[in-house]
């Protein structure tokens, strides 16, 4: 038998390495991470769609923008790998991924077609994505770089109103958290989210186009369950997906009654926008409904889907 002293000063060990962040405290639902190797792509590219559900006219170009300064997805590699996957394997885009900010300056946007944000978590200070990198990069005066961040957001949503297309996935909704028109842009702010656990996901309306890949009752998975602020109050979205409130565990009080959305889409000025939450794992990947309905996601901010998506009140 293990002497009791030796047990205890295990137990204050693991305590010690939780309180200096040496080891993330885990929940009972947290997936295990997956490697990504041949074995995984392969899995993937044998499930992804083989074609687009809505016609082409001409390959588009899809910027996948994977920073993060806060909190790091390990999923982010993946979420890259799955898009490259379904873009190449159905010949509708070209894919660029990069961390280089530099690519939100407007003369590098307009190179794309549309810009996916994969889970570019920024940090708690400031939720500014781009004032984390600068002000990382440079010693420069915080006045300068604080405008050079705006003026990187801003170029953002010009391009977004002159007709580029924007998806968003899982964490990259916080990019510009503490940012009101970043909000309105997305439709909604982070505000927080229970532990991971199991999450049945509905359809909004399965008639819809974008989610008519899905079977009608949804589908079953391991995410954490976000939570939204600021614009999302205003509902200035087409909702897609949503779970329901009571089956959520580890709620802040009190607790949320309803329903919460986890996928719309919506218009800006000539462009259009989507966010997706769905996933937290890269396991959710292996989910062909899933795949498809991120080509779809694609495929709707590049213009290429004609439906519904202007808000209709709060479902």
């Amino acid at each position: 038998m293990q002497n009791p002293d030796f047990r205890i000063i295990g137990i204050i060990s693991i305590l010690m390495l939780i309180i200096t962040g040496s080891v993330r405290p885990t929940y009972s639902q947290d997936l295990p991470v997956v490697p990504l190797d041949d074995t995984w792509k392969q899995k993937i590219h044998a499930l992804a769609p083989e074609k687009t559900n809505f016609p082409v006219s001409e390959k588009k170009r899809i910027l996948v923008f994977s920073l993060h300064t806060g909190f790091e997805h390990w999923v982010i590699p993946h979420t890259s790998e799955m898009i490259r996957i379904i873009s190449e394997k159905s010949g509708a885009f070209e894919v660029k991924d990069s961390k280089d900010i530099r690519l939100f300056d407007q003369e590098n946007l307009e190179k794309f077609d549309a810009v996916l944000l994969n889970n570019t978590c920024s940090k708690p200070e400031h939720r500014n994505l781009f004032w984390d990198k600068l002000r990382a990069e440079s010693d420069a005066d915080s006045l300068i770089l604080m405008q050079k961040a705006l003026e990187l957001e801003n170029n953002l949503l010009t391009y977004v109103q002159n007709g580029g297309g924007l998806m968003v996935v899982h964490g990259a909704i916080t990019t510009q958290n503490k940012s009101r028109a970043f909000s309105r842009l997305v439709g909604a702010s982070f505000d927080y989210h229970p532990p991971q656990q199991p999450i049945q996901v509905r359809l909004v309306d399965p008639e819809h186009p974008m989610v008519q890949v899905f079977p009608k009752e949804g589908f079953k998975h391991i995410d954490e369950p976000y939570f939204y602020s600021n614009a999302y109050e205003d509902k200035d979205f087409r909702p897609l997906l949503y779970f329901n409130n009571e089956e959520i565990t580890g709620q802040r009080e009190p607790a949320k009654t309803g329903k919460t959305y986890v996928a719309w889409i919506r218009a800006e000025g000539k462009g259009k926008v989507m966010y997706c939450s769905p996933s937290h794992n890269a396991q959710s990947f292996e989910n062909p409904y899933l795949l498809q309905f991120f080509l779809n996601g694609l495929q709707y901010v590049v213009g290429d889907v004609d439906c519904e998506d202007q808000p209709v009140g709060s479902f």
